[in-house]
């Protein structure tokens, strides 16, 4: 079930149902572009599955594209014929996203009012495409990062905070494209799929402000762990001395088309698909699950329960699936992600019950900082820990579900994908 939702999320594919030629003219979406119209042709890109995404755009417009450039995730990369690809650091930026960043600010500003650029951009990209405002230094970018992150924010709060101490995110990259013609595929990997959220929207109208950046930050308690650089900026944004980033209706993005070509939601439809062809009743609970992962694992192994006990809301063999991103908050100092720990605190709640196995899997194929995509737990999982003396309690307040899964061989390791359209979540009730 888990393969057949990677497929449908299969990159190549999402961008070809959405880009075709047809004679001189391409086809985005609802919208028809004269190629002779055009002079070059760029194709730009960052994300996890931007490489995928840019090797659809090289077929299908073949010569055509004279430059080409995208940042994508170690591991991740590939050989293009006429792109360039660069990898670096996520989920916290490095360097190499620093000159990715760069290389890409500079094609696009190379770009004329006669050139066509096409953007494709997925998960990832945020990160991928470190651009600090000055003085800003990328050390101190990353130390937001990483208290965003220990602190539980989610992918909307992230970004909201990335958009306002950069000089490429929230539609900055379509100021610098202009006045060509821009072209956006996205393949969303945030709830919901909105545009201005995905890779923190870097040629979309962005409503997010300096205040509401500062309100995020305040809310979670690190205002006070803000490097001086940040909190400066942040603060003159809020007063007005400098300039927000483009809103809806700027000249930026008058020659502007943004197309959301795959989601989460093709993939959990695929999922459900694959469960009815094996026999199980499939039951979708949402695409739009979010929250911390522990309270998300409870309420899918209680539903595993009441389908157990009275048979509702679905009869068995039941197929429960959801998509989203949940956030995990910080606590110990162990390996894992979220995929993981939603599978470890799932083992904690289902120990002792018989005939449910869950299954948690990023589409990207890593789950925070692992080579696991995610892993498998079911009603032995804590007492075959325990026989191995290993607490599954202890382990999961020290957030090390790595461990505890990679001791009981139940590790889901794909690789890289290649995709990247959140997680899926799968409960089996035999």
């Amino acid at each position: 079930m888990f393969r057949a939702a990677l497929k449908a999320a299969d990159p190549i594919e999402a961008v070809r149902k959405h880009l075709h030629k047809d004679g001189d003219w391409l086809v985005a979406g609802r919208k028809k572009y004269r190629l002779s119209a055009f002079g070059d042709v760029y194709v730009l890109g960052a994300g996890k599955a931007s490489v995928a995404m840019a090797q659809a755009v090289e077929r299908i417009l073949g010569a055509r594209v004279r430059f080409g450039f995208v940042n994508t995730k170690y591991g991740h990369g590939g050989k293009l014929k006429r792109v360039k690809v660069k990898e670096a650091g996520h989920p916290v930026p490095d360097e190499n996203g620093v000159a990715g960043a760069r290389e890409l600010v500079g094609l696009a500003r190379q770009a004329r009012a006669g050139d066509l650029v096409i953007f494709v951009v997925s998960g990832g990209a945020s990160a991928l495409t470190p651009l600090p405002a000055p003085p800003i230094t990328l050390g101190e970018k990353q130390r937001v990062t990483q208290d965003l992150l220990a602190c539980g924010a989610n992918i909307h709060e992230m970004n909201t905070v990335r958009k306002h101490i950069s000089l490429f995110k929230g539609g900055q990259l379509a100021r610098e494209a202009a006045p060509a013609t821009l072209i956006t595929l996205m393949l969303s990997d945030v709830i919901g799929d909105s545009m201005d959220v995905i890779g923190s929207g870097p040629t979309v109208p962005d409503e997010s402000t300096f205040g509401r950046a500062w309100e995020i930050l305040s809310g979670y308690g690190i205002v006070d762990k803000l490097p001086e650089s940040v909190r400066e900026r942040l603060q003159a944004g809020v007063r007005g001395e400098i300039a927000e980033t483009p809103k809806p209706g700027d000249e930026a993005f008058a020659k502007t088309q943004n197309l959301v070509v795959g989601s989460n939601r093709l993939a959990v439809d695929a999922a459900a698909r694959k469960a009815r062809e094996l026999g199980y009743k499939p039951l979708v609970l949402s695409t739009f699950l979010e929250g911390e992962t522990r309270d998300v694992a409870r309420v899918h192994a209680g539903i595993a329960k009441e389908i157990l006990a009275s048979g509702r809301p679905v009869g068995r063999p039941a197929c429960v699936i959801s998509g989203g991103e949940t956030t995990v908050t910080l606590r110990g100092s162990g390996l894992g992600g979220r995929n993981q720990e939603f599978a470890a605190a799932a083992a904690l709640y289902l120990d002792g019950v018989d005939g449910v196995v869950v299954l948690s899997g990023g589409t990207d194929g890593t789950d925070g900082p692992t080579d696991a995509a995610g892993a498998i737990a079911d009603g032995r999982t804590v007492a075959r820990l325990r026989a191995k003396n290993l607490s599954a309690a202890a382990m999961l307040a020290d957030n090390d579900s790595y461990h505890m899964f990679e001791a009981l061989s139940d590790l889901i390791k794909t690789g890289p994908t290649g995709t990247n359209v959140m997680d899926v979540r799968l409960v089996l009730v035999g």
